[in-house]
């Protein structure tokens, strides 16, 4: 047993270490011997996982909108909790461990008894939560969200007590012994709040992904997209003091992390991009990466002169199958420029995509990227987990400079595309932007709140009218002035978009694995197909066959023709 993907998620207890896997797994392994003991599936991606404080019990939270209780060891299904209306994103027990409280991306946060009787359902952030933790007393708990807020709530009356606002993304939240809360931000920083009233420690030069307490309450750990790993010694008052700092290796994803179970705090797991976890000794500075193999997804597949190349989670650039070069780290793109190949991904390096030779490196992951002619200028735009857009100039011979970065957003670019001169974003946030390109990029307009959910991909299709898609399963068309709105028949979020050479017709992805045509001639949407069981990651044109290319996260590509997307529905 081990995990075909990233692991997301990690919890400790005694002799046990849990994983969440974005393979759909969760795997209970033994931490002497790091063997692998029991696995449970979910439906979708697993987020987290979390122990009960006696060890009886596990609860796992997924992208399949429920979390669930497990018995442990043998990881028997006991309860699932299914009322959120999208991501899960953590669940954790109470520390009487009478209760459970649940995040999701519908920015709920709810509260559930340990037999799965809901409680209460929470309202009052404005963006999607992402962590939670209880206070000591079994009776408060707090919140993280993308809307900036930590929020204090009482789990017996329902209802929200106080709001420490941080004006920044809090990806992960902790309480120690004294109740004192602490929060990792996307500015790098490590909040210690005491009575809504937060105190900031500088620890990064990115955003924080992950914070964790040692058992003995002596220590924090956080993890961050700069690829390193901070340790922090908690002074009696609270106050933090840097105790260490540690380099990610490339195999090592900043989103998970735990101390083990030792009172000493010299051991700390993290997560990984395939495999097992990742060990780590404070003591001797060494890290155990022995089982850690990234899985064979694919995130992205381009076309280039009749060929069809990828890349995904193992990093290597591959054409029609064959292995061209080894990047080393997960990469998120792959794309082609003055016959030269580019990928990027988390360890925020931009790479030739032909040699993984090392062009340029930014301080958090690369997510996205276009190519583009102005005048007679080749350029290479980068988008970011941090919200910039790296624009690059792209030589004749392949060679290429910087040439500026534009601070578009706060959270990740997803997406870009451009025509006719305007170059187009779309952000995490559910933030899109227009660009001005024959203008050096002027920033010409800008709508917050473009989808209700997750904006996650966009493509051109003519006229610098462009489309956007995200997770709630919209498609959305921006003209100079009007927008459309067509509501999609994928269950879950629609991950991909492309269009084919003749800007007619446009092929959907979801990561449930199904696909659907959209015409655009007619505004109406084609047949769906689910050829995989796995998320549909990318999507592309090729001209050659007349045919869309997808690709999905079980390292499939498919060939989808335009008859298969848009034939009538039986």
């Amino acid at each position: 047993m081990r995990h075909l993907g990233p692991i997301a998620g990690i919890a400790a207890y005694g002799k046990w270490v849990a994983t969440a896997g974005y393979d759909n797994r969760l795997i209970l392994w033994d931490a002497k011997t790091r063997q692998a003991i029991a696995l449970a599936n979910h439906d979708h991606l697993v987020n987290a996982c979390a122990f009960s404080p006696d060890g009886r019990w596990l609860v796992s939270s997924s992208s399949d909108y429920s979390a669930r209780i497990w018995s442990v060891p043998d990881l028997r299904l006991q309860a699932v909790l299914a009322e959120h209306g999208d991501d899960v994103d953590m669940a954790m027990f109470s520390s009487d461990g009478q209760k459970i409280a649940t995040c999701a991306l519908d920015r709920i946060v709810r509260i559930y008894t340990c037999n799965g009787q809901l409680r209460h359902s929470m309202s009052g952030h404005t963006g999607n939560v992402i962590s939670v933790s209880w206070l000591p007393d079994s009776r408060f708990l707090v919140s993280s969200s993308v809307d900036g807020t930590i929020r204090l709530w009482d789990s017996d009356s329902g209802l929200e007590v106080q709001k420490t606002d941080l004006s920044i993304r809090a990806d992960s939240v902790e309480v120690d012994a004294n109740g004192r809360i602490y929060a990792g931000d996307d500015f790098g920083r490590i909040a210690l709040i005491e009575n809504g009233v937060p105190r900031f420690f500088p620890a990064h030069q990115s955003g924080i992904k992950k914070i964790s307490l040692s058992r003995c309450q002596k220590k924090l750990v956080a993890l961050s997209y700069d690829r390193s790993l901070s340790v922090w010694k908690i002074l009696d008052n609270g106050l933090l003091t840097e105790a260490g700092r540690i380099s990610l290796p490339p195999d090592v994803w900043a989103r998970a992390g735990v101390f083990l179970d030792d009172q000493s705090g010299t051991l700390i797991a993290t997560g990984t991009f395939g495999g097992t976890y990742a060990l780590f000794d404070l003591e001797t500075g060494q890290c155990d990466l022995t089982g850690v193999a990234p899985g064979a997804a694919i995130n992205s597949v381009q076309m280039d002169q009749g060929k069809i190349i990828s890349v995904g989670d193992s990093g290597q650039v591959k054409s029609d199958g064959q292995v061209v070069a080894e990047m080393g780290s997960l990469c998120n793109f792959l794309i082609t420029a003055q016959d030269r190949w580019f990928a990027g991904g988390q360890l925020g390096q931009l790479f030739d995509g032909r040699t993984g030779a090392v062009l340029y490196q930014h301080h958090s992951p690369l997510n996205c990227a276009v190519t583009f002619v102005v005048g007679s200028i080749h350029f290479l735009a980068v988008g970011t987990y941090t919200g910039e857009i790296i624009l690059f100039r792209v030589g004749e011979s392949g060679g290429i400079s910087f040439h500026r970065s534009l601070p578009v957003y706060e959270n990740a670019v997803k997406g870009l595309a451009f025509d006719g001169g305007v170059l187009f974003s779309v952000c995490a946030s559910t933030d899109i932007a227009w660009h001005d390109a024959v203008e050096d990029f002027v920033l010409t307009r800008r709508i917050s709140k473009a989808h209700e959910r997750i904006v996650n991909a966009c493509c051109a299709i003519g006229d610098q009218e462009f489309v956007s898609v995200g997770r709630d399963k919209v498609l959305r068309i921006w003209g100079s002035k009007d927008m459309e709105h067509h509501v999609s028949r994928h269950p879950n979020s629609i991950k991909c978009v492309a269009v084919n050479e003749r800007k007619d017709r446009i092929l959907t992805g979801s990561y449930g694995g199904t696909l659907i045509g959209f015409d655009l001639m007619t505004r109406s949407w084609g047949r769906l197909i689910k050829p995989s069981i796995a998320g549909i990651s990318s999507i592309t044109w090729n001209e050659a066959d007349g045919c869309f290319v997808a690709a999905a996260y079980d390292g499939s590509i498919y060939k989808v023709t335009e008859h298969e997307a848009f034939a009538s529905m039986a």
